[in-house]
């Protein structure tokens, strides 16, 4: 999660999931996904980033809705 933060303070996009990470925090596993994305859409609201809406995260990674 130390990487996710870096990357919200200095403007870049953050994927997360339990493919990339399983750890929710140093020494504890993260239960499932939605713990994982709760957590950093806490932490970037907390630094005062907004969080990309579906539509908006499928043009930031340029793939088609189906």
């Amino acid at each position: 999660m130390e990487m996710g933060t870096l990357a919200v303070i200095m403007g870049g996009h953050v994927r997360v999931g339990m493919e990339d990470n399983i750890y929710l925090e140093r020494g504890v596993l993260a239960k499932s996904n939605s713990e994982l994305v709760a957590k950093i859409a806490r932490i970037s609201k907390e630094l005062g980033r907004e969080i990309a809406t579906p539509d908006e995260a499928r043009k930031i990674l340029s793939i088609e809705k189906k």
